[in-house]
Formats: structure tokens, C-alpha cells, sequence
């Protein structure tokens, strides 16, 4: 598959490559692209599929927060997998995310994809979740709009994709949403609910994004230091995978939100196979900081102050170090020249880092071995 130019092959191809195996892919969120050669090498060494993605927030039009537009993106993921020689992998447009639904964000949303599509992107994630109904008299009036705009928008790709084949996940429950009573989670019928209704508009995604517990970046106590992210519920996920297969639909879940779970509980605890798809994001952010911090401590101490500075009185209360954890990402663009340029031995001790991590997680996704499964279909499936 694409042995000579090593481009991106399809989102679908991959994760109906995977259906029936336990393994769940990586989807990496790259916000630095310097990572990419680390987790390729290492899904090359232990024959491991994954996707390569970015969110609408991180990659736009105007280059989000990461400075990257879809083109700079797929650019510099296309140049890492050139280097690597590896071919088994999607570029995913994470979280295409849509707040309002009304014309000027549809158009606009429409926009953007028509840029990813012409980039290359092979996988989209339609994110239309905050669009949920609390005054509907049932679920399908509560899911109404997000039905709507995700169908507007899964065949607007399908349309310009011109017979291509592409994944395409979608999300039903906004995640990290809170009420007084803590997280919000989706319910079985909501998932149930949502993907007969797309099916019932010729939209069949592959994957399911949901709100299980999870929260995106890092989680905290209430002294705002970093603690192990737990909260996912194990048993309420199992539930909505056997609803949908119950149900005879066939999609899998999408888990979002593991920087911050301890791997080891992955590895034991993880449903494999109801979870198909694992995204990890501010994780290799997080490495690239660590590394800069003993290898370019200057920059590192730049990029410490002109977060603190700009973002310390939006946080009244917070530590330092909690406020640099949750806006540092949003330094990333205004120092692009600075880490882009940074020494060659900087670059090796980041992609050694982001080698030895990925191995650790694709262990614990139990992916290693995943990418001879979509070369060879066939293959018996994990019982």
C-alpha cells in the first residue's frame, strides 16, 4: 500500500482492518510535528498501525494554535513517514468542532474540511456534540441538531472526497461537560439513537466518539497539581458498545482524553476491540517541553514567561504550574520559528523520547502486529 510514497492510506481502511482484533490504533495529536518521526519508527518496529491527527482548534485555516494550516500539517507528517518508510498510517482531522450550527459556522466548517481534503486528509472527525437539545421530549429531539449537522457534514465529505475512500468518526456527548453532580456522561440510547439516525441518512462512521468520564489535557486536585486521570467509566463504556452491537450497528468507540491515564490501566483494563481508537494529545506536547527544558532551557524559559504573563490574570487563584499546563499549548504558535530551529541534538533527544513513549503505548494498546492485520485481512480474529 503506497510503498513508494508512503502517503496516508485511509482512516476506514484502518479500522476495519482492526474490527474483530483486540487492539486499539493511537491517534497522535502532533501539535509539535518534531514527535512524528519518533512514533513512526516506533509503529514501524513493532508493526503497529496509527493515525496522525489535529484538531480544528490546533490546525485551521489561520494555523490554530499549533501555526500549522491542514496543508503545514500534512506536509510535515508526509515528510516524517518519507524518512521513516512507513506506510501504514491515516491523517485524521480531529475534532472538527461545531458550537452553533448556524449558516456562517456550516460554511465555514465546509471551508475548512474542503482544505483538509485538498491537503490529503484520509479520516475526519465530525464533532457537532454541543449541539444537544435539553428541552427535547425524547432523545431524538435532544440529538436532533446534532444529527442534522453531522449528516450536512459527512455528506459534504463524502461529496468531495469523489469515490475516495476516507474514516470518519462523530461524537455524541460533549466531553468533559459538567453539572452539579459532576461529569456528564452519554447514555446507551443516545449512542443507540444517534448512529441509527445517521444510518438512516447514509452516514455510517466507523468510529464513535463519547463522553465516558475522560477530560481533555491534564487533570487536577484541588491544590491544582497534576493527578492521574481515572474517572473513565469502564463498565458505562462497555454498555454502549453492546448496545450498539446489540443493536446490529456496526461502529466502535473512540476513547479521547489519555494523556493523563496511567498505561499500566490501559493495558489490564481498557475494553479492547469495544474501544477501536485511543487518542493521545498534550502527552507528546508535554515531551517536547520536557526536552526543551534541559536542551534549549532559554527558549523553554521564554515560553515559561510569555505564558505566565498573558495568561496568569485570566486564572485568578491557580498556580503557576497550572496555568502553564493549561495555556503553554497556545505558546507553540507564537514560538514556531524558535522551535523548528532549534539544535539537531535537541531533535534526536525529542524523537528518542516520542520512540520510546510510543512503544509503551502501543503496548498498551495491544497494536503491536495491528498493521499486518489491515495488510492482511484475512487474518483469524482475536477470540
Amino acid at each position: 500500500m503506497n510503498e513508494k510514497t508512503y502517503d496516508p492510506i485511509s482512516g476506514s481502511t484502518i479500522l476495519n482492518g482492526i474490527a474483530g482484533h483486540k487492539t486499539i490504533v493511537m491517534a497522535a495529536n502532533t501539535r509539535i510535528a518534531t514527535v512524528a518521526h519518533g512514533i513512526f519508527q516506533a509503529a514501524k518496529d513493532t508493526d503497529s498501525v496509527v493515525f496522525m491527527e489535529l484538531a480544528r482548534s490546533e490546525c485551521d485555516l489561520k494555523g490554530g494554535y499549533t501555526g500549522m494550516t491542514p496543508a503545514d500539517f500534512s506536509e510535515k507528517m508526509r515528510k516524517a513517514a518519507r524518512d521513516i518508510q512507513f506506510d501504514m498510517w491515516a491523517l485524521h482531522a480531529d475534532h472538527i468542532t461545531i458550537k452553533k450550527g448556524d449558516t456562517a459556522e456550516i460554511d465555514g466548517t465546509k471551508r475548512l474540511i474542503d482544505a483538509q481534503i485538498n491537503a490529503g486528509f484520509t479520516s475526519f472527525a465530525i464533532d457537532a456534540s454541543h449541539l444537544f437539545n435539553f428541552e427535547g421530549k425524547n432523545v431524538r429531539e435532544e440529538l436532533l441538531e446534532n444529527i442534522r449537522v453531522t449528516t450536512d457534514l459527512a455528506h459534504h465529505i463524502k461529496n468531495r472526497m469523489h469515490g475516495r475512500d476516507f474514516g470518519l468518526e462523530v461524537e455524541v456527548g460533549e466531553i468533559g461537560r459538567k453539572d452539579s453532580d459532576g461529569l456528564i456522561l452519554t447514555r446507551p440510547a443516545e449512542a443507540v439513537e444517534f448512529i441509527k439516525a445517521l444510518n438512516e441518512n447514509d452516514v455510517f462512521p466507523n468510529v464513535l466518539a463519547i463522553a465516558n468520564g475522560s477530560t481533555h489535557g491534564h487533570t487536577y486536585d484541588a491544590n491544582g497539581n497534576v493527578v492521574a486521570q481515572l474517572s473513565i467509566d469502564i463498565p458505562q463504556t462497555q454498555a454502549i458498545a453492546k448496545a450498539l452491537r446489540d443493536n446490529h450497528l456496526k461502529v466502535g468507540i473512540a476513547q479521547h482524553g489519555i494523556t493523563g491515564t496511567p498505561r499500566e490501566l490501559i493495558n489490564l483494563h481498557f475494553p479492547k476491540g469495544d474501544i477501536i481508537k485511543g487518542n493521545v494529545g498534550t502527552f507528546w506536547q508535554d515531551v517536547v517541553f520536557e526536552v526543551l527544558k534541559v536542551y534549549e532551557p532559554a527558549l523553554y524559559k521564554n515560553i515559561q514567561d510569555w505564558t505566565l504573563e498573558k495568561y496568569r490574570p485570566l486564572n485568578p487563584g491557580k498556580k503557576d504550574h497550572q496555568i502553564f499546563d493549561g495555556n503553554c499549548k497556545f505558546a507553540i504558535k507564537e514560538f514556531y520559528k524558535e522551535i523548528y530551529a532549534v539544535e539537531e541534538e535537541t531533535n534526536r533527544a525529542i524523537r528518542a523520547r516520542a520512540y520510546a513513549e510510543s512503544l509503551v503505548f502501543f503496548r498498551a494498546f495491544g497494536a503491536y502486529g495491528s498493521a499486518s492485520f489491515v495488510r492482511n485481512p484475512n487474518r483469524q480474529k482475536t477470540p
